[in-house]
């Protein structure tokens, strides 16, 4: 599996209907468990971002497909990168042995 940190901040629509926010996401967690994505955590924050989203799925494929259908909504812009544990970033960094 791999895991996935998004980044979200919201759009002018999901700014104006906030309080539905809580509501809106523990939908996506049924929409990303039928499309075998695992919600790992989600975090509402302050600052630049207005979110976090930690999700791992066993292709990129299932991954960016269930971040799409979360864009497609319209509440949300994400910023996506792929996140390592130390023993992955090791193989990538050192090699696998």
């Amino acid at each position: 599996m791999t895991t996935y940190i998004s980044l979200l901040r919201f759009t002018e629509q999901g700014a104006k209907n906030i309080q539905k926010s809580t509501s809106r996401a523990h939908n996506f967690d049924k929409i990303a468990a039928k499309a075998g994505v695992k919600i790992e955590g989600q975090y509402w924050t302050m600052g630049a971002y207005d979110g976090v989203l930690i999700i791992s799925a066993d292709s990129k494929k299932k991954a960016l497909h269930c971040l799409a259908q979360l864009a497609a909504q319209g509440n949300v812009r994400t910023e996506t990168m792929s996140a390592f544990i130390d023993k992955e970033f090791d193989d990538i960094v050192i090699g696998a042995k």
